[in-house]
């Protein structure tokens, strides 16, 4: 049963710099070997996951880029801003407005702390809710 885990931003050092927390999962998800997607909500936020994610970690590699090339399914994480389509991977960071689409087995939801996020986040709850999705809440 596919499942949607809600990461909620609490500590102060994501609270400062919440793409910190998108780049820790995506290294876990490397290391699981699990092909995974990140849907920003702009080209902006995609540019910006880019850049940390070779900056976040002096010891960390992840092979990743922003969708759209001809080496995108042999790439383990893939940038994908609003507007470029991408076949379904298994897992899926989401740290857009609406419900990650498409196949997956387990979407990740990146939640800040800003209050009007919070609420955009409880819609969502809603929403995978009523597809069947398990369920879960992280305070990070």
């Amino acid at each position: 049963m596919p499942r949607a885990d809600f990461y909620l931003i609490d500590k102060p050092r994501f609270r400062e710099q919440p793409l910190l927390l998108v780049c820790e999962l995506a290294r876990r998800a490397y290391a699981a070997q699990q092909p995974t997607l990140i849907l920003t909500r702009d080209f902006e936020q995609a540019e910006a996951v880019d850049t940390l994610l070779w900056d976040f970690d002096p010891d960390a590699y992840v092979p990743h880029q922003l969708a759209g090339d001809e080496d995108d399914e042999h790439t383990a994480v893939l940038i994908v801003p609003p507007g470029i389509d991408t076949p379904d991977r298994p897992l899926v960071i989401n740290l857009r407005e609406s419900c990650a689409t498409g196949r997956f087995e387990r979407v990740l939801e990146v939640v800040a702390a800003d209050p009007a996020e919070r609420t955009g986040s409880r819609e969502r709850w809603r929403d995978y809710q009523q597809r069947g999705l398990q369920l879960a809440k992280y305070d990070m």
